[in-house]
């Protein structure tokens, strides 16, 4: 297994949990050049690319804390946010597919959002860039269908991480989200884990260009 980061120190942490068979690459996933040469790296150290997640994302107001306002967004944080979820994700795309043509099979997974799905009243970088990543998900997996490479996007609903703990608890935003959420709590990495792991596995060998749902009931409203 292969762990991506720009903190070495939580991805060291992480790889060291996770056995022998890991290793740490530092990737900033807006620079194309450190993706074709993190490929390089995983190919030499593992033989070839069975399964992309394309995680990486920010929310745009991770030190402000203030959402995105289309009406007095600054242009360069509207592109720093793109960036990263949206370049980010269409460069792994870009490299993981070159790897796995060769080998005529992989699975890529797309972290997006339900909020690429539906509209919320906050942060519109972050909702464009998720819904940008909902159809190049299946735009690109269209296309490489007749290689057998895999590519479905995953929507987690409202997940209790470090990223998103701000906007979930303690305030009455957070109080209007766990009142939206049927099975009434929040998600759980662990949750979005196990639909990556699904997309990942052989179990899934039928399914491409799918959006899978994971948000406690959420969109179902």
């Amino acid at each position: 297994m292969a762990v991506t980061d720009i903190n070495d120190e939580r991805g060291r942490e992480l790889v060291a949990t996770l056995g022998s068979s890991s290793r740490y690459y530092r990737l900033d996933v807006r620079q194309d050049a450190e993706w074709s040469t993190v490929i390089d790296h995983i190919l030499r150290d593992h033989g070839q690319l069975d399964v992309v997640v394309n995680n990486a994302g920010i929310t745009g107001f991770e030190d402000a804390m203030v959402p995105h306002d289309p009406e007095h967004a600054a242009l360069e944080d509207w592109r720093a946010v793109l960036a990263t979820n949206l370049d980010g994700t269409f460069l792994g795309c870009k490299h993981a597919l070159r790897a796995m043509r060769t080998q005529q099979a992989g699975s890529i997974i797309n972290i997006s959002s339900i909020c690429g799905i539906v509209g919320s009243f906050a942060n519109a970088a972050y909702h464009a860039s998720k819904g940008a990543v909902r159809i190049f998900s299946k735009s690109a997996a269209l296309q490489y269908a007749k290689d057998q490479i895999r590519v479905n996007s995953v929507h987690p609903g409202f997940v209790d991480t470090p990223m998103a703990r701000p906007g979930l608890l303690g305030n009455e935003i957070g109080k209007a989200r766990m009142d939206a959420t049927p099975l009434g709590r929040f998600g759980k990495p662990i949750d979005i884990a196990m639909g990556c792991l699904y997309l990942a596995s052989d179990e899934s060998a039928w399914v491409t260009g799918s959006e899978l749902v994971i948000d406690g009931g959420m969109t179902a409203n």
